[in-house]
């Protein structure tokens, strides 16, 4: 059975405030017991604020203010052992028509109350009732809202602490279907014509029976045009820029919903309470707990470098526990679950879950210490031909590489280093050489003068066309570039004969020293700065 009659006390929502994700695992929901629910129909269940009292209205009960027919105002309070007694009449707020306790305020000395002159389906709205210092209610004051003309048989209402919000189930002027929710706002005690809380939240059925959660940041209801496990589903949704902006309704899952008619959700605490008609033909009250989120836990296996300078480091992360999804920030920039191809360095990770649990992790990975006489390929470096110009261009650009080396150098204080220079055959052997050695004479200048490299630290060389490269060629066999080599596809395959030759005139660096200590190292010698003539 449908009913759509409910206001709570709410807090007004920080408008900038976007929630996480809501966890919503829940224990097994029970009936409440004998003492509230019966043959009648229960719902609307509201608690105060101690948790001692329990409001709810009971329909098709013979001992209602106006008949079997009528919908009146019980309540069931706890005794001094917190236990639960039997729920009683609220004689003083009930009439002929429908009649709830829609919300309490914080010192429960106020009840909101669906308003009624006692005349079914007139002057509809809501109401506001004060206790008595003896303890009874007085007759329920009207609250005016502009433009509130509610014609239709179902409607509801919610109010924030402070009374300066209301939030309104009807069928309104903009409705898509049948009730939607709006709100209205107290600006110096005058109320403003209600606005729909928007698209995200209204459908093309109906929504009913808003709740807020205690710290206002998420919204409760039910509706039928959300999809879901049944007749009436309760949803969540968090409020982002406005109270007419709303994030996508997220269904409570099929513990609390049912394939049946499913509302009036409020939660206290960890608890839950809710209107559920799942295992009978009327409605009952349930209630449930909201389980503990399951920490989040992570570990990782990381593989260090196997070589010096490398980059086949590894990261992999495990997530033990947590509530998914997950995302991953780490201090190299990237957001994926593992890393691959990592130098040695300190990896930062942080991991935040689906509802805002962190945890950090810190590595290190290592790598095998350089040994002296260590020769290292320095990255793309070329020349202009017959040259020690560096070759950059749209291709090609050198600095860059010897940029990267430069990096090596300062990553490694203390390291010392040859920067050898050869050539191909092609040329003349003694041409060759000077060539070689004004090349590294130019990587020598860039990096001490371009780069701030201790000039102490570097020792230019140039080995002319002496030293021919080794290369795997296409069959896997390693092969030294001498000149007879190449040769053989000087004709019959000119693009590798190119290739191959480039190959030869390469840089290196030749680690010839670990412990450099700049206090006691002797001068350069100036002549590494002056190219050789020709």
């Amino acid at each position: 059975m449908r009913n759509y009659f409910i206001l709570f006390l709410l807090s007004l929502f920080n408008s900038d405030y976007f929630a996480q994700k809501i966890y919503n695992e829940v224990a097994t929901p029970k009936r409440m017991g004998a003492f509230i629910n019966t043959s009648a129909e229960e719902s609307m269940p509201i608690m105060s604020a101690d948790g001692n009292d329990l409001y709810f209205f009971r329909t098709f009960e013979e001992y209602n203010y106006g008949g079997v027919n009528d919908q009146d105002i019980w309540i069931c309070s706890k005794n001094e052992k917190g236990n639960w007694e039997e729920a009683f009449n609220l004689q003083e707020l009930n009439n002929r028509d429908h009649n709830a306790v829609v919300g309490i305020s914080i010192d429960g000395n106020s009840l909101y109350v669906l308003f009624s002159n006692g005349i079914k389906n007139e002057n509809k709205g809501l109401g506001k009732s004060t206790k008595s210092a003896s303890g009874l209610w007085s007759k329920p004051v009207k609250i005016e809202i502009p433009d509130l003309l509610i014609t239709g048989a179902n409607y509801g209402f919610t109010v924030s602490k402070d009374e300066k919000l209301v939030i309104i189930s009807y069928v309104g002027p903009t409705s898509k279907g049948q009730e939607d929710l709006y709100y209205s706002i107290n600006i110096a005690g005058v109320w403003s014509s209600p606005k729909s809380l928007g698209d995200n939240i209204n459908s093309n059925g109906y929504e009913i029976s808003p709740f807020l959660s205690q710290n206002s940041d998420t919204l409760y209801f039910a509706s039928n045009g959300h999809g879901g496990e049944g007749d009436c589903d309760i949803f969540y949704s968090v409020k982002k820029s406005s109270w007419g902006d709303w994030s996508t309704p997220v269904n409570m899952g099929n513990k609390i919903n049912s394939p049946n008619f499913d509302a009036y959700l409020v939660k206290y605490g960890k608890t839950y309470y809710w209107s559920s008609n799942r295992n009978a033909k009327e409605s009952d009250i349930y209630f449930t707990t909201q389980l503990s989120p399951p920490p989040l836990v992570i570990s990782e296996n990381h593989s260090n470098i196997t070589a010096f300078d490398g980059n086949d480091g590894a990261i992999d992360v495990t997530i033990k526990s947590g509530v998914p999804p997950y995302s991953f920030t780490w201090s190299n920039g990237k957001d994926s679950e593992d890393l691959v191809y990592l130098k040695r360095g300190i990896y930062n990770l942080t991991v935040k879950d689906a509802i805002g649990q962190q945890q950090t992790l810190s590595i290190e990975l290592t790598e095998p210490a350089i040994a002296v006489e260590k020769v290292i390929r320095f990255p793309e470096v070329q020349y202009v031909l017959g040259s020690w110009e560096f070759v950059n261009n749209s291709l090609i650009k050198s600095t860059d590489s010897l940029d990267k080396v430069a990096d090596l150098l300062i990553e490694y204080p203390n390291l010392q280093m040859e920067l050898i220079s050869h050539t191909d055959s092609r040329g003349e052997d003694k041409n060759n050489l000077l060539l070689s050695e004004n090349r590294a004479k130019a990587v020598y200048k860039y990096l001490v003068e371009s780069k701030g490299i201790d000039p102490r630290r570097l020792v230019p060389i140039g080995k002319g066309e002496l030293e021919p490269a080794k290369w795997r060629d296409e069959a896997g066999v390693d092969t030294v570039l001498t000149e007879a080599y190449i040769n053989q596809f000087k004709t019959t395959d000119v693009e590798k004969f190119e290739r191959l030759h480039q190959i030869n005139r390469r840089t290196e660096g030749k680690v010839i020293g670990l412990d450099f200590n700049s206090e006691t190292a002797p001068q350069a010698p100036k002549e590494y700065l002056i190219f050789n003539k020709k």
